[in-house]
């Protein structure tokens, strides 16, 4: 079987990159010129897709600026996420394939768009809404080791190329994994509501950190630790340690899409939208109760999960928008005068002297004189 690859991005080349070291011969193209050994890189799309038994279309879905969470969000208009750049690959794709070939779209999009926006134009070939849950930094491993597949169809039956795609994915992983087949509109749904899902556990749980220290005489850990136990009827353990809120390419911004839909389909209510005031108001807090102990202010990071220089959606980001609003001031690197080192990731070391206020929402940096636990 040969694959092709449209759109080696974060998401794209790690993936196309497993698929080939499994054996498989793939194709790829981006915009951007790129360089791997392991797959095969073309000039021209056309080239890509020419001969390949399955494509799969990674071409992101951007917000404009500023509405990716780094900033706050919760006044601004909803909006849908730019299907442009998807829109054009797709029109370019059918133009290039045909009825024994099967186009694959992983991107992220809102629940209604591939039946409005996508089906019409892929009309030569045949077509398979699959995404993924995939999270940067840890790319190849999740596609590698999914939750679980989803495969979109027209009217969510179980299709010969979804059933092709799912046997090309138990191939590639070596393993059954479970498939959820759906409509294109169930799959989108549950693609995006998997993402809020953790939003919304986050925000209750930075929540709990809020009322613990406004409240005093609690340890948001004591708390969160109880309910996270609690299997019976909160589903896991999992985003139950409160500290710094999600960030990153997907969650805050597909709840700033899903404000969007929520007027579109005039549901009469915006929860994501008191997901993403929450999520502010919990970065606001943090921002004040850091300022109580110094005006100028470091942080170790400004991306959102360590170990990589993604800054999407960033809560640090956030967070130091609002030191700055509040009247602080951020210092770069360690320079002084530093008075607050803030711990952005619960992986990274500091060298401060006792002058210097280490503030740690994890809770988790070894206890001194100038350490703060905030959230106990």
């Amino acid at each position: 079987m040969k694959i092709g690859f449209i759109g080696l991005g974060k998401l794209g080349m790690p993936c196309a990159e497993a698929i080939a070291e499994q054996g498989y011969s793939v194709a790829g193209y981006d915009k951007v010129s790129k360089i791997s050994s392991k797959v095969d890189i073309k000039l021209l799309l056309k080239e890509a897709v020419h001969d390949r038994d399955i494509v799969f279309v990674a071409t992101p879905t951007p917000h404009e600026h500023g509405y990716d969470g780094r900033y706050p969000t919760s006044h601004l208009p909803p909006k849908d996420f730019n299907y442009d750049s998807v829109i054009s690959v797709l029109h370019e794709c059918n133009s290039h394939m045909n009825r024994n070939q099967v186009l694959v779209l992983i991107s992220t999009v809102l629940p209604g768009t591939t039946r409005k926006h996508f089906a019409d134009i892929v009309n030569r070939t045949r077509f398979v809404y699959n995404p993924y849950l995939i999270a940067m930094g840890t790319v190849k491993q999740d596609f590698l080791n999914p939750e679980m597949i989803m495969i979109g169809t027209q009217n969510g039956g179980v299709t010969e190329e979804a059933k092709q795609l799912q046997d090309f994915y138990q191939s590639v992983s070596g393993r059954v994994t479970r498939t959820e087949f759906g409509t294109w509109d169930e799959i989108e749904a549950i693609k995006i509501f998997y993402n809020t899902f953790i939003s919304t556990k986050i925000a209750l749980v930075n929540m709990i950190q809020d009322v613990a220290v406004k409240n005093g005489n609690i340890n948001v850990d004591r708390v969160t630790e109880a309910l996270a136990n609690s299997t019976q009827r909160i589903i896991s353990k999992s985003y139950m340690r409160a500290g710094m809120g999600d960030g990153g390419a997907c969650h805050p911004r597909d709840n700033i899409a899903l404000r969007w839909l929520a007027k579109e389909l005039k549901l009469g209510y915006d929860l994501f939208a008191s997901i993403m005031t929450a999520r502010e108001c919990q970065a606001k807090n943090m921002a004040q109760a850091i300022l109580k102990h110094g005006k100028n202010v470091c942080f170790t990071s400004n991306t959102y999960k360590s170990g990589t220089d993604l800054v999407d959606g960033s809560y640090s980001l956030l967070v130091q928008h609002y030191i700055e609003q509040l009247g602080g001031h951020i210092v770069n690197g360690f320079d002084n005068p530093v008075e607050v080192i803030v711990r952005v990731h619960e992986s990274d070391k500091i060298t401060a002297d006792n002058s210097t206020i280490i503030f740690d929402p994890w809770r988790t940096y070894p206890k001194a004189d100038n350490v703060i636990y905030y959230g106990k």
